[in-house]
């Protein structure tokens, strides 16, 4: 007599623990990059905000006392954050709309599929992928008076300062938005590119066939609905361009005088060269809050543009 073992079924699992088994594999999975995001970004935040309510010195330790918001209520009181505040207001005004008008004149012209514009757009974005740090010291270069490739003979023609664009400080802050124009157009036309590919070629077709001219068709159809495209581009410029440091740190330093210091140089000056870290502290927490007003703003609009495309 053979003894045969039958096998034993597995026990179903319910739904119940299938979800729970489920959502605990997906926190277990999350769990890295949600340490990692609490311990470089959101610890650094509070920290921060801790050390702005204190009068804070590294090199006076000892006379560490709580201030409160004093720190907040003093902040442009100095010459150097208010002209670090005016600048970057400037700076990021003055290059986010250049930048926009000039990146939609490319993607405009980058629009139409060809073999030629593939080409132009992978050239165009070169600058895009060059670190900002790198890019203020090439530009550093070319602008040196004396040697510089662009300088010697903009200084040699009359055309600048003898000691230079960026040593002078009537020119110095519209220099560093040139350069910065000169990097981060290809990315708002890349944007805006994509915004003009995703276009409804129904509507365009349509508008052509009705006799409408080009600029009808860019002012009339064209820009309404690219409006949440441009809305996105300008609010992750305007993002960018508000916290500048690097090309302004390689370039001028925040020179001449405070004529090109902006909110984030003169935190890392504050922090760095004077150790005082309330201050440092301060200046970080406004521009993170002056970032946080932008961005939340440019994204109520474009909500506000994209239920008034759809409805």
């Amino acid at each position: 007599m053979s003894d045969l073992s039958l096998p034993v079924p597995a026990r179903a699992l319910s739904p119940l623990g299938f979800y729970q088994r489920r959502r605990w594999f997906l926190v277990a999975m999350a769990a890295p990059a949600l340490a990692y995001i609490l311990v470089v970004a959101v610890w650094p935040i509070l920290q921060g905000m801790y050390f702005s309510l204190f009068d804070y010195n590294l090199l006076k330790p000892h006379r560490t006392k709580f201030v409160g918001l004093q720190n907040y209520l003093e902040v442009f009181d100095t010459p150097a954050n208010r002209a670090a505040f005016v600048n970057t207001v400037i700076f990021t005004a003055a290059a986010v709309t250049i930048e926009l008008v000039l990146g939609f004149g490319l993607a405009l012209a980058l629009w139409r599929d060809s073999r030629f514009n593939r080409i132009a757009l992978a050239l165009v974005l070169v600058p895009v992928t060059i670190t900002p740090l790198v890019v203020g010291l090439i530009w550093r270069a070319l602008l040196l008076p004396d040697f510089g490739l662009l300088g010697y003979w903009l200084a040699h023609w009359g055309l600048s300062d003898p000691r230079g664009l960026l040593a002078d400080p009537h020119s110095a802050l519209a220099t560093l938005i040139a350069i910065d124009v000169w990097e981060w157009t290809p990315m708002m036309a890349l944007i805006l590119l994509a915004g003009l590919k995703s276009l409804p070629s129904d509507i365009l077709e349509a508008s052509r066939t009705d006799g409408a001219t080009g600029w009808q068709r860019v002012r009339l159809i064209v820009l309404p609905l690219m409006l949440p495209a441009v809305l996105l581009a300008l609010m992750i410029r305007s993002v960018d361009a508000f916290r500048v440091f690097d090309s302004v740190y390689v370039t001028t330093g925040g020179g001449p005088g405070n004529s090109t210091n902006t909110l984030m140089l003169q935190a890392v000056k504050e922090g760095l060269q004077f150790f005082d870290i309330g201050a440092a502290s301060t200046l970080g927490n406004v521009t993170l809050l002056c970032i946080a007003l932008i961005a939340g703003g440019l994204i109520a609009v474009i909500r506000r543009a994209d239920r008034r495309a759809n409805g």
